[in-house]
């Protein structure tokens, strides 16, 4: 799949724990959607990220122990949403999840495009 427009710096932004009781088989399906939809637009020929991407590797490295930590809430959406005034698209996918709303909220108050489909890009 490809496009003829130019390539844009797309966050996509979706459920990470919403709906899952931190189960860790269903954050990964929630992941993989995530990481479906980066590759569609890859192959679109624009640059897809996740907050996910950034986050968790410092994460990691900063020594928390576990989902919603002191050190897991210093990062996890905060990454994200320094990541969106680098992009030019917040693309929304997915169930309820209310990080994924406020990265919208967040885009659009820094005048980004939000999209919710493939269609729109």
């Amino acid at each position: 799949m490809t496009t003829n427009s130019t390539p844009a710096l797309i966050l996509v932004a979706g459920p990470y724990r919403s709906g899952t009781n931190d189960d860790p088989v269903l954050i990964q399906k929630n992941v993989d959607a995530m990481n479906e939809m980066a590759l569609t637009l890859y192959r679109m020929g624009h640059l897809p990220v996740l907050g996910e991407w950034f986050a968790l590797p410092l994460i990691e490295t900063a020594g928390s122990h576990e989902m919603g930590d002191d050190i897991w809430n210093e990062l996890f959406h905060p990454v994200a949403i320094r990541l969106i005034s680098k992009c030019d698209v917040v693309f929304r996918i997915g169930g309820p999840s209310g990080g994924a709303d406020e990265m919208v909220r967040i885009g659009q108050e820094h005048g980004k495009r939000i999209v919710y489909a493939v269609e729109e890009i």
